[in-house]
């Protein structure tokens, strides 16, 4: 591995980076900051957790005028907490060379935006709507930016952003650097690449490195109606510090929420409905450890700063190998260990087929737990406690007591009524959730069923372009409704 001093950093950012604990740079960040120092557009290609904020924001700090209140960095990413956290990073990487950094963001009162931009930040870092509310307001100006990155530019384009981050980038003086990253590259990205980039070099993390080989794959295989009861189960016997549940809906995620604080789990949930106050509550909570469980839609699964996450249950299997490779590299991180379980209904085990195929790793089948596991697992953590006790904890004091307490039961009888008074009781309440439907691999065939499925302008655009018209049946079934 190379250290960053290697990588010919000067020192204020070195400072920064000894102060952040950081001394050896990832291999997004090897093969991404020579070639911005040196000025050269980019394209990199990894997924969250390998260490892109640093890998563009050290070349963007080494650029900046510390002594021009303009903005001449700016980076867009898809979700505020994403924008949120690499602003952090950014203002701690660029501390000690008097860099700041601002935030924007949808959520937050546009007229506290607009006083902090006046107070002249170096760096914005914005989602794609709320910078162009700005743009339009004329209460930002980014004709002095020098460096530009499109952070997440994939999940960019599932938000339907595409059109939002092309009418930027033409905003920005055309002899900037760009770098832009994203965990897969299909067209649309390759298109900007093409058009709006400058010979830009591609920097792609080699597919070993970007799979999850620290963390121990799982699955069960359940009925729809089985999964919370066998969540739940496993929650017990596995007592994870900090786990992160992921469900495919905001209604799913607020149904198991309920579901867990009823059966006395500490947890919460977050996904895109909730207030920009009340996500961030939850975050810190969890952070802190005042909550175990962090109940989350895919809005978690990308951008955010959350460590020492030991479990990862997919409730609900993702809809793609990718956004599954993004939801269990929460855990795993920093060369640790981490364990993930995805409950698979009998009709999605041939996706998990190809997830496997994608992702090149094996997810190991584990029997379904039963309620009876469940109880001897929190027993044992009970006797784990107690021997820990016993060889940690002076008991001379008690000692008289015990031995009384022997004299009128047997050691036995004593030593069950121990366990059974320090043993964590599940309330079994009754817990019914929303179905969901199964994730199918098969793949929509007919141009009417594409139409179907498809969720907006933004989306059938993706699928067909902007000049592609559907052809047949179709065209004549748009022009009978145009009629009417």
């Amino acid at each position: 591995m190379t250290t960053f001093q290697e990588l010919g950093i000067t020192q204020p950012i070195m400072k920064a980076l000894n102060n952040m604990g950081f001394e050896e740079a990832t291999p997004i960040q090897e093969q991404t900051i020579p070639l911005g120092l040196k000025g050269k557009d980019v394209i990199g290609q990894a997924q969250t957790g390998t260490g892109k904020t640093a890998a563009f924001g050290i070349p963007m700090i080494e650029e900046i005028d510390k002594k021009q209140r303009k903005i001449q960095g700016l980076v867009v990413a898809p979700t505020r907490e994403l924008a949120i956290q690499v602003s952090e990073e950014i203002h701690r990487l660029g501390k000690f060379k008097g860099i700041r950094s601002l935030p924007i963001y949808g959520g937050q009162q546009m007229q506290r935006q607009i006083r902090a931009l006046k107070d002249g930040p170096h760096i914005v870092v914005a989602t794609p709507g709320r910078l162009l509310d700005h743009l339009r307001r004329k209460t930002i100006n980014i004709s002095q930016v020098k460096i530009a990155v499109l952070d997440e530019a994939d999940e960019m384009l599932n938000m339907g952003f595409i059109d939002d981050i092309r009418d930027i980038l033409k905003l920005i003086p055309t002899e900037r650097q760009t770098l832009l990253f994203s965990a897969t590259m299909p067209k649309e990205i390759r298109n900007i690449a093409a058009t709006l980039m400058r010979n830009p070099e591609e920097v792609k993390v080699k597919s070993k490195e970007m799979t999850v080989s620290n963390i121990d794959q799982n699955f069960v295989e359940v009925h729809e109606k089985q999964k919370f009861d066998a969540l739940t189960n496993l929650l017990d016997i596995h007592v994870p510090e900090l786990a992160i549940i992921f469900g495919r809906t905001k209604k799913r995620v607020d149904e198991v929420t309920e579901g867990l604080q009823a059966r006395g789990f500490r947890a919460e949930g977050i996904h895109g409905d909730l207030t920009q106050g009340k996500r961030m509550s939850v975050l810190n909570k969890f952070k802190n450890g005042r909550i175990e469980i962090l109940v989350a839609t895919d809005v978690a699964a990308r951008g955010l700063d959350i460590s020492n996450v030991t479990h990862v249950y997919n409730f609900d299997i993702p809809q793609d190998p990718e956004s599954y490779v993004h939801r269990i590299g929460r855990t795993g991180r920093a060369g640790k260990t981490g364990v993930a379980i995805s409950f698979i209904t009998p009709r999605e085990l041939p996706h998990l087929k190809l997830i496997e195929k994608v992702t090149k790793s094996k997810v190991k089948r584990i029997k379904l737990p039963s309620s009876d596991e469940a109880r001897r697992g929190q027993q044992q953590i009970t006797v784990e406690n107690l021997a820990r006790t016993i060889d940690t904890q002076n008991l001379e004091e008690y000692r008289e007591t015990a031995s009384t307490l022997l004299d009128e039961h047997d050691s036995v009888t004593v030593v069950a009524a121990a366990l059974k008074m320090m043993t964590k009781e599940r309330r079994q309440t009754p817990v019914t959730l929303s179905s969901v439907q199964p994730v199918s691999v098969k793949r929509v065939k007919s141009q009417n069923d594409k139409r179907k499925n498809y969720r907006g302008k933004n989306d059938y655009k993706r699928q067909y372009g902007r000049n592609n018209k559907p052809k047949g049946r179709n065209r004549k079934f748009q022009n009978k409704r145009a009629s009417k």
